[in-house]
């Protein structure tokens, strides 16, 4: 009995609650959670279909705005499926391996979109601080480039958890309080040292956060500057307008991350199912948002969709 204890390390499969405390409500929650999942399927496919089929926006803007369309895509997609099936079917089993996945998923996609959004930064730079270059800095083989930066930092970061996990033995039982495999959360079924995996996590969260907007403050900055040198008004409004795009899906990005960590710190005696309701708005705000940000005010994507309407009228 002894040898089969420690080499059976961890359960078969998981047990997600869902939100805990509010387990009651699933049904209800559900409804403005699929609504906000639907939105982001069909925005950001819709983005991906535009910008594939009209050349005239294969320019690196629109490239970088196809990067972020298909990241949310793959994250809202990597959590609410299941989500749906825990509040709907009581689904709430998923295989240690699975989970695991999509841990994986999950936080290496996040850190892959705040990769882009420091890109689309440097992008706003060149258009407007160096826009003689613009063409020749913002190359096709430089934007993929990025592309498989971003792609390798994210994987690189986020390989060694799972890993990490599988080492360790599950004493504290299969249930994780959670609707989907959060790294803290399957870490506190731990039984065993787990310091490594608390300061490599909260590091990476901290390296990427904090680095990602010191350089897309910094670009803003030098933004500004030049914004602020050009001679007219009118001039000045439009380099901005350019930009605004762009700040909108870094408020939708970051916000909830800022609100749900003071929230951690801060408000400690806080309900849990408060915790999980700004984990859930933190991965579905900005799938569903950024769509409407870009298709609002950006001209060239908004008049591609007005044309389909018009087609579909005639």
């Amino acid at each position: 009995m002894t040898i089969s204890n420690t080499t059976s390390t961890h359960p078969p499969a998981f047990f997600l609650v869902g939100i805990p405390g509010l387990e009651h409500l699933h049904i209800w929650i559900s409804i403005p959670f699929c609504f906000a999942y639907t939105l982001a399927l069909l925005g950001n496919c819709s983005l991906l279909y535009i910008i594939r089929a009209d050349t005239a926006l294969h320019e690196p803007v629109y490239l970088f705005l196809a990067m972020l369309a298909a990241i949310d895509l793959i994250l809202s997609s990597t959590t609410l499926p299941k989500m749906l099936a825990i509040f709907w079917f009581r689904d709430r089993e998923i295989n240690f391996y699975a989970c695991l996945v999509q841990m994986f998923f999950l936080h290496s996609f996040s850190i892959m979109e705040s990769a882009v959004l420091l890109a689309m930064a440097f992008d706003r730079y060149v258009a407007i601080c160096k826009p003689l270059h613009y063409t020749t800095v913002l190359t096709g083989p430089f934007i993929t480039k990025i592309g498989m930066a971003a792609v390798f930092r994210a994987v690189t970061l986020m390989t060694p958890l799972p890993f990490l996990l599988r080492r360790f033995h599950y004493c504290r039982g299969p249930t994780i309080a959670h609707c989907y495999c959060e790294h803290m959360a399957v870490v506190r079924l731990v039984c065993g040292d787990t310091r490594f995996n608390n300061i490599y996590g909260i590091a990476v969260a901290m390296f990427i956060v904090v680095l990602d907007l010191l350089f897309v403050s910094l670009s803003y900055v030098f933004i500004l500057r030049a914004v602020l040198q050009l001679a007219s008004h009118e001039a000045r409004y439009k380099a901005f307008g350019t930009c605004v795009s762009h700040i909108g899906a870094i408020l939708s990005t970051y916000t909830p991350v800022v609100i749900s960590s003071v929230m951690h710190r801060m408000v400690r005696r806080a309900a849990p199912h408060v915790h999980i309701l700004l984990a859930i708005f933190y991965l579905l705000f900005p799938p569903m948002v950024n769509p409407i940000i870009y298709g609002v005010k950006t001209k060239q994507i908004r008049d591609h969709v007005l044309s389909l309407f018009q087609k579909k009228n005639v």
